[in-house]
């Protein structure tokens, strides 16, 4: 047996063992594994053998989590960082840009792309594949020990992640499904734009600014969705929904599954949460994906500043007030986005605006239900502070969208 084979079949060896090992034991087998790993690269020849094979066995296993587990990199660090501790994160975005350099840009589909740049994982941090462990090590202050203690750890619990429903594309694929994932001509400039009002909605102290940048952000996601539709429709366009996941992280994860609906409703897509996971599955035509991304993050972190804002006394600490207030803030941004929709169509002038939008909405439907066959609906979420319900309201209300006369 050659030395690289038999490097190869220890690591193989130590990810089956820890991958395997019943709950109880398994702290115990990942430190024995660390061990004998640790000793088995104790000579400089066998150490860059052993962080070879661990790199390769990793990006293997991220590889089959892409295509069987229909995994996407976003949804790797939300489960490790739900999970394990930010050591362990830090690893994860190492091994997700290692593994990332399989493909050429041209095999990732936009919104692939755009997790590894927000994750900082389109390029590896370390600077050959030999050393990447021992950097890593460095970067975080752990012995080698400790890193392979939580390299093993992490493996193991992708290991056990069980399969998600489809929501795009796997790597190297993306050209069969460039229709639904590519953005059409003029969308960067124009999302480029609505982020920047949205940014600015966030960082303003004023109640009416606030106000006007968010309702032209919503107007120019309203009418770019629009016009897609009937771009669409006049070409003949068959393209399918698609669908996103996006993270809702505790504390009041049903408060904040609730907004995302409630974004997702009035921006004709359906929003499906999956608690145990921490994330909601959206399914939309891309523009309204887009749409409900950037407008659900904004909208949150308006409702989330009010409510631990200065105008909160001090009996809003409590987690019925806080509950209430997100859950009522919620309601009302459902009503305003609803009407702020309702007025973008009303405002076109096409003649085959309402059956076209109509057509897409039961497409959206079917497409969901084709995703969830078994899906239910979940229990209305109680609410138990009036205070946190009255003043949640009042900050949905300064975040009203309506379209303002003018904007500078």
């Amino acid at each position: 047996m050659s030395r690289d084979s038999g490097t190869r079949e220890l690591v193989a060896q130590a990810l089956q063992d820890t991958r395997y090992a019943p709950p109880r034991q398994a702290e115990r087998t990942v430190e024995d594994w660390a061990s004998r790993l640790a000793a088995h690269s104790a000579q400089a020849a066998q150490h860059d053998a052993v962080d070879r094979e661990l790199l390769r066995q990793s990006e293997e296993l991220l590889g089959v989590m892409w295509s069987r587990g229909h995994w996407r990199p976003a949804d790797v660090v939300r489960l490790t960082r739900r999970r394990l501790k930010p050591a362990h994160v830090s690893l994860a975005v190492d091994l997700i840009a290692a593994e990332a350099r399989r493909y050429s840009p041209a095999a990732l589909d936009r919104r692939w792309a755009e997790q590894l740049r927000e994750l900082d994982a389109a390029v590896p941090r370390w600077s050959a594949e030999q050393v990447w462990l021992a950097e890593a090590a460095g970067r975080l202050r752990l012995d080698r020990f400790s890193a392979l203690i939580h390299l093993l750890e992490l493996l193991r619990l992708w290991g056990t992640a069980p399969a998600l429903t489809p929501v795009g594309p796997v790597p190297g694929v993306a050209g069969q499904h460039a229709v639904l994932t590519e953005p059409v001509a003029g969308e960067p400039k124009q999302l480029a734009r609505i982020r920047a009002l949205l940014a600015k909605a966030e960082a303003t102290t004023y109640a009416e600014e606030a106000e006007a940048f968010t309702a032209k952000a919503q107007e120019l996601m309203a009418r770019h969705s629009i016009d897609e539709a009937l771009l669409a429709a006049r070409s003949g366009d068959r393209t399918l929904p698609g669908s996103v996941r996006i993270g809702i992280d505790n504390p009041y994860e049903s408060a904040k599954a609730l907004l995302l609906d409630a974004v997702a409703s009035a921006n004709r897509s359906q929003a499906v949460w999956d608690k145990q996971n921490g994330f909601c599955t959206v399914v939309g035509f891309d523009a309204d994906l887009d749409a409900v991304e950037l407008l659900f993050t904004s909208l949150l972190v308006q409702g989330v500043t009010a409510m631990n804002s200065g105008a909160v006394q001090q009996g809003g600490r409590s987690k019925a007030f806080r509950q209430s207030f997100l859950v009522a803030y919620a309601s009302r941004i459902r009503e305003r986005l609803s009407a702020a929709t309702a007025q973008a169509e009303a405002e076109t002038t096409a003649g085959n605006l309402l059956p076209v939008l109509a057509a897409r909405q039961e497409a959206v439907e079917e497409h969901t239900t084709v995703l969830f066959p078994r899906l239910r609906k979940g229990r209305a979420i109680r609410v138990s502070d009036l205070d946190g319900w009255t003043q949640g309201q009042a900050a949905a209300d300064q975040a009203n969208l309506h379209s303002p006369a003018a904007l500078p």
